[in-house]
């Protein structure tokens, strides 16, 4: 899906409110994150529970994931019903607190996985990986002299 947009002149560019932009973006790129995951029946909790469980087995509990993962949850969402979910899936065991995957949940991580692949693919379609880094680059900065983290996730 090739996209045209218009050109304007550097200084039109640079009048533009970052906010606005930013905001447009994150509602954009998560709002198609969102609606395949939702062809799983899954939130982004519960992509981030798989996620973190998968990378490292045995290693998150309740806490220590919710602890990691609240800083990036917006909407208010229980992050005990997800992990209730996804136990009443069978997609996730938890034996002494510790979280591990089942087979069915590394299959419905790795379905998810493909899912927003291609979201990712659309979204950065015509847009160079040097540009791409610029960005990134640009929000860290700006995130940062706000006095936000702008180091890139442990």
């Amino acid at each position: 899906m090739s996209v045209t947009l218009r050109e304007y002149s550097q200084e039109e560019l640079a009048a533009q409110p970052i906010g606005a932009w930013s905001g447009e973006a994150y509602r954009q790129v998560v709002g198609a994150l969102r609606a395949q995951l939702a062809v799983e029946d899954l939130t982004q909790p519960h992509w981030w529970t798989l996620n973190h469980v998968a990378g490292d087995p045995g290693k998150w509990t309740r806490a220590t994931l919710i602890e990691r993962l609240a800083k990036y949850e917006d909407l208010g969402i229980d992050f005990h019903s997800a992990f209730d979910d996804l136990v009443a899936r069978g997609w996730l065991t938890e034996d002494a607190g510790a979280m591990t995957l089942t087979e069915a949940g590394e299959d419905g991580r790795v379905r998810a996985g493909e899912r927003n692949l291609r979201a990712h693919q659309q979204m950065h379609e015509g847009i160079a990986t040097a540009d791409f880094v610029t960005t990134i680059n640009v929000l860290r900065r700006m995130v940062a002299n706000l006095g936000g983290e702008g180091n890139l996730p442990d």
